[in-house]
């Protein structure tokens, strides 16, 4: 698994349940299925650009607190290959 993908997950799904969401609720608020926001969720898919807005919108947040997970830091210790 990509270690981003893992890191976009959690952020996404710890985003969710403190806006008190189902992945069911945030796939339909979103506009993409639930499978997909699982797959997301657990770190299998990594979303394009506008899916990532997608769930911005669907959770009221800017693309800057979904990602906040990803400071400088962390990124550095990221492994592109």
């Amino acid at each position: 698994m990509v270690r981003e993908a893992e890191i976009f997950g959690e952020a996404l799904k710890r985003w969710r349940l403190k806006r008190g969401l189902t992945q069911e609720g945030l796939a339909h608020e979103a506009g993409i299925t639930t499978s997909y926001a699982s797959q997301v969720e657990n770190g299998k898919k990594v979303p394009s650009l506008t899916v990532v807005l997608k769930l911005c919108r669907a959770l009221n947040l800017t693309p800057g607190e979904l990602l906040s997970d990803f400071t400088a830091a962390s990124i550095k210790r990221l492994r592109f290959d």
